[in-house]
């Protein structure tokens, strides 16, 4: 069992594979983070030798942002947007599209459920 930066890795699944479990590591990343660990992207994790864990985990370790550290940069970032008060902290604050989508029709994932607006009622003579 390979455990990387709290995440336990798969073992059944290729090096490169198993690597995208970790937030922040994509497919790209996981290629080089193999190649520059000298380890070949064909293998098992279950099939990795100690060592070979050892400079992955230490090549994540020193030159990339993942997992606790990366979430909480993201959220240090949209906080700054916030704060500073531009189009797109007021949009976040606000809970709906940040990138110029059109907002009658779509955006449910962001708006969230449909809140059903009553007509006004004709008041009697």
């Amino acid at each position: 069992m390979a455990r990387i930066k709290g995440i336990d890795l798969p073992k059944n699944k290729r090096g490169v594979i198993s690597l995208t479990y970790i937030y922040g590591i994509g497919s790209s990343y996981a290629k080089e983070i193999l190649d520059k660990a000298k380890v070949s992207q064909d293998k098992k994790v279950s099939e990795w030798t100690d060592e070979e864990v050892n400079s992955i985990r230490t090549i994540i370790g020193d030159q990339y942002v993942v997992e606790g550290e990366l979430r909480s940069e993201n959220q240090m970032n949209i906080k700054r947007l916030m704060d500073i008060g531009c189009n797109r902290g007021i949009r976040h604050r606000t809970g709906l599209p940040l990138r110029g989508q059109r907002t009658k029709n779509n955006s449910r994932t962001r708006k969230g459920k449909r809140k059903t607006v009553a007509n006004k009622k004709i008041a009697p003579k």
